[in-house]
């Protein structure tokens, strides 16, 4: 009997060792928008958008967590459409509720809600958005009705929050509350992932300017004192999106920032071209405390209506390499043409 119990300890033991990794990754992507029914059903893609995503998802598929950012709203039909001050830059976005099924089938674990377009429908597109992906299995945080989520993977305690200057998100601009948040996910979990919106737009806001950016008139953030000051109060890798063009890449006290991840999936109503059509999906590896080991950017392009495309060309880490060199010159990163992110051995 004692050697039937020693044996069941000894294969407890084992499983609980192979739960518990000692590396975890987390994947981050930038803007997805997977066509609008709004006005008409015109910028909807083919095929109910189920090849948005083909050539990616097996990268996405690889990773513990996937986190995306979805701009517009999932809802069929119904709510408020938003008004603009300025209609020459009033976008509206509001995507069929089975589109959710395409997320999850590509791999996505977590959605950001945490931006200017997460309200374009007011509260009847928030609730739907949300039970959308509640319904598919897709956790969610940023909105104000639900500011963060806690859950785990391979015994690995994962929390999550997200942050705009918009109405219903959680603010970019107010840094004390944001610390607060991000504190308490700390004591709650081991890895503290964080999404933000916030920056100015364009190709000629491809930089990270280290202060406020205003843009048509709204206040974007200093998204650099805000992704430090939320390192600070225990957050470990932080995506941010919002200029729809890909910034730097930093790490800052061992955690992984990247300032823009750009556009991913916008398949109509958004800008691809140039550099708007060329984004990252960054992998980051990290120990289960959330410390930083390293990276891998896969670089990838999209033209207007179209599909994800992996980029051979590797536009978007060529323009990674150039940024973060003019940045961030006092990074000791290397990140290698083959896109890998090391830390320096200086």
């Amino acid at each position: 009997m004692r050697s039937i119990c020693f044996v069941i300890l000894i294969i407890g033991s084992l499983n609980l060792s192979a739960q518990k990794k000692d590396t975890v990754t987390v994947i981050g992507v930038g803007d997805i928008m997977m066509g609008t029914n709004y006005p008409d059903k015109g910028g909807l893609p083919p095929n109910d958008g189920i090849d948005l995503f083909k050539e990616v998802a097996s990268v996405l598929q690889n990773a513990d967590v996937t986190m995306g950012n979805l701009e517009g709203v999932l809802l069929d039909e119904g709510g408020t459409a938003k008004t603009c001050r300025d209609p020459k830059v009033c976008y509206v976005f509001r995507s069929p509720v089975k589109y959710a099924h395409n997320l999850a089938a590509a791999g996505f674990d977590i959605m950001s809600l945490a931006n200017n377009h997460a309200g374009d429908f007011g509260d009847a597109g928030r609730r739907s958005s949300m039970k959308a992906l509640d319904d598919v299995g897709i956790k969610h945080a940023g909105l104000t009705t639900t500011p963060y989520v806690v859950f785990e993977k391979n015994g690995v305690r994962y929390g999550f929050t997200a942050f705009a200057p918009n109405s219903g998100c959680l603010s970019l601009n107010d840094l004390v509350a944001a610390k607060a948040i991000v504190q308490k996910l700390d004591s709650l979990s081991d890895v503290v992932i964080v999404s933000f919106h916030g920056g100015a737009e364009g190709p000629q806001h491809q930089h990270v300017p280290r202060k406020n950016e205003i843009f048509y008139g709204e206040d974007r953030g200093n998204v650099y004192a805000f992704a430090h000051g939320l390192i600070d109060s225990g957050a470990d890798i932080i995506f941010g999106h919002g200029p729809h063009v890909t910034r730097a890449i930093e790490v800052y006290k061992n955690r992984f920032i990247a300032y823009s991840l750009g556009n991913f999936c916008t398949y109509s109503g958004i800008n691809v071209n140039g550099v708007n059509g060329l984004a990252p999906i960054i992998k980051v590896y990290a120990t289960p405390q959330g410390q930083f080991l390293k990276a891998k950017i896969t670089a990838t392009n999209q033209t207007f209506r179209a599909p994800v495309k992996i980029d051979s060309q590797q536009q978007v880490l060529k323009r990674i390499q150039q940024l973060t060199r003019e940045d961030f010159p006092e990074s000791t990163l290397k990140i290698n043409d083959d896109g890998w992110v090391l830390p320096s051995t200086k």
